[in-house]
């Protein structure tokens, strides 16, 4: 049988997203490292000329670039069926996914490549293995290494904000813990694409890099049998009394998701306000930004307050690619479900994410994100 072959790596991020919802939905796949003669002379080049990961080759060779796409892909072909129907689970499996996707970035950067001690040796092996094998390996993946390393001060991971990172993470596993001792899944007894999202950062950096993965062994088991439970092809709920599968009735968002949210809202907000003022300012003085130009990941650093600690942050246009998912949800709904929904991110506290737009659109064209 011919089937989907996933580049990606068990150390990446955003591979370990597009890869559980493959497991989840049942798509038959294999895994390799997108270090092959086929990946870079026929894949890459499909793939916007980006070699990242993950891309997803389809049996009838169709390339899919980046886990929002490859997701895309197989909720439109099979009905949105990781997508719940209601007004406020609609509008809330969006924003986790945000979250989760872009907003947790600082925590897992943090935790994967400030603390050597435990980490390296683990990080030296796994990027050795996405390296081609011949001569000069162990130096290029040292090189690769040493950047994802910068990314993570681009992110805001800086000696200075290290406490305020590591304080805001522990209270966050506390009220995830919380949430999953009651709930299997983030919106009741099924995954949704806000657990895909949110499983990115929680699990390839946070739920297995040796020092986060002993933090959520300790202070939150019920997260780690969640990011168990999401790398299982079966709903893996045996903890639980109600195991029906389904997403919790009548519209419900639990008080202990609520709970998460107005955590989440701590961060999120702040940086997303800066980001998109610093990126509309970014905007405002491009002359000759032609509709189809391959938009960034960072187009400048973005300032704001933490709990009294200032953060300076890229500031990612992706980040409002998937916003604006957020808010077509919103807008999609009738007068009465607005202000249901509206009433549940004031609760929150994440009301003002509605607000929160770019002066110009990002698309996507020939597997790329671009500026419309």
């Amino acid at each position: 049988m011919t089937i989907a072959i996933l580049y990606g790596a068990p150390f990446s991020l955003f591979t370990g997203r597009a890869r559980s919802y493959l497991i989840k939905a049942h798509v038959p796949y294999r895994e390799t490292m997108p270090i092959t003669e086929h990946y870079i002379k026929n894949v890459a080049p499909a793939a916007g000329d980006r070699q990242s990961m993950p891309t997803l080759e389809l049996p009838d060779g169709e390339i899919i670039r980046d886990g929002v796409a490859i997701i895309d892909h197989f909720e439109t072909k099979t009905g949105h069926g990781f997508s719940p129907g209601t007004p406020k689970q609609r509008v809330i499996n969006r924003l986790l996914d945000v979250i989760g996707a872009e907003g947790l970035l600082r925590p897992a950067m943090h935790y994967r490549w400030n603390f050597p001690e435990q980490n390296l040796e683990f990080l030296r092996f796994h990027f050795q293995t996405a390296m081609p094998r011949g001569p000069g390996r162990e130096e290029r993946a040292a090189k690769a290494m040493n950047r994802m390393r910068g990314a993570g001060q681009a992110f805001g991971a800086e000696p200075d904000t290290f406490d305020t990172i590591e304080m805001l993470y522990i209270e966050l596993l506390k009220v995830l813990d919380s949430h999953f001792s009651e709930h299997p899944y983030l919106l009741g007894g099924k995954p949704s694409i806000a657990d895909f999202g949110m499983l990115a950062p929680l699990y390839a950096h946070l739920g297995r890099d040796p020092k986060p993965l002993s933090l959520m062994q300790e202070h939150a088991i019920h997260v780690f049998r969640w990011v168990e439970r999401m790398n299982r092809p079966e709903h893996d709920v045996g903890e639980f009394e109600t195991q029906d599968g389904e997403y919790l009735a009548s519209d419900e968002i639990p008080s202990s998701l609520v709970n998460v949210l107005k955590h989440l809202a701590i961060d999120f907000v702040p940086e997303t306000q800066a980001a998109a003022a610093c990126i509309n300012s970014w905007i405002s003085q491009q002359d000759n930004l032609e509709s189809g130009t391959e938009c960034a990941r960072g187009v400048g650093m973005a300032n704001f307050q933490l709990r009294g600690v200032t953060i300076n942050a890229l500031a990612q246009p992706f980040r409002f690619y998937l916003l604006k998912r957020v808010q077509d949800e919103f807008e999609s709904l009738d007068k009465q479900q607005q202000d249901e929904v509206t009433s549940l991110l004031d609760a929150c506290q994440m009301t003002d994410i509605l607000k929160m737009k770019l002066s110009r659109e990002i698309g996507r064209q020939n597997n790329l994100e671009v500026w419309l």
